[in-house]
């Protein structure tokens, strides 16, 4: 998940285990539950290996995502306002701080937790649970396919313009801009 082993690295309990310092019987679990999850594929007369991304399945992942966003938004059916509006607010600013830097990787973290906590309600604990999941895949991604400076500022005037919507209390408006 962190990326470090390139699509179709074959994947060994034994190898694992040994690395980090515990039994294969664990191992053996997690393979089978990354294999559920896509992160890894079983292939025969091979064993589990590392899933490839396609630019098919990148494009399904942002969609899916978008649409569990917005969902996410409409379950939570409430204005930002508050507290919750500092601290959308205070990442929006570091959001700002690192598009003047084009630094990408810390833009990258503070879009995780922009649309974090603009999900992350009590009505939409489920699909906040959901998204976190899909935001590893698209983290994986983005590793993989490499974010580009010159989109940052474009993505947070994106921000922006739903962390008014919400402000304003026109859900159906921040929704339709995931």
């Amino acid at each position: 998940m962190s990326g470090e082993a390139p699509p179709g690295t074959k994947i060994t309990t034994r190898v694992v285990a040994e690395a980090v310092g515990i039994s294969e019987t664990p191992v053996r679990e997690a393979i089978k539950q990354l294999c559920s999850e896509d992160w890894l594929v079983e292939r025969p007369h091979v064993g589990a290996v590392v899933a490839e991304l396609t630019v098919a399945n990148v494009r399904e992942l942002y969609s899916v995502r978008a649409a569990l966003t917005a969902l996410a938004l409409e379950l939570g059916g409430v204005p930002l306002e508050g507290a919750r509006l500092a601290e959308v607010d205070a990442v929006l600013a570091e959001c700002e701080t690192a598009v003047a830097g084009e630094d990408v990787a810390a833009f990258a973290r503070l879009n995780r937790r922009f649309h974090s906590l603009l999900c992350d309600t009590e009505h939409s604990k489920l699909t906040h649970r959901m998204l976190q999941s899909l935001w590893a895949r698209t983290e994986t991604a983005q590793r993989g396919f490499r974010l580009v400076p010159w989109r940052l500022p474009e993505s947070h005037a994106e921000h922006i313009a739903i962390r008014n919507a919400l402000a304003a209390g026109d859900i159906p408006l921040a929704s339709r801009l995931q």
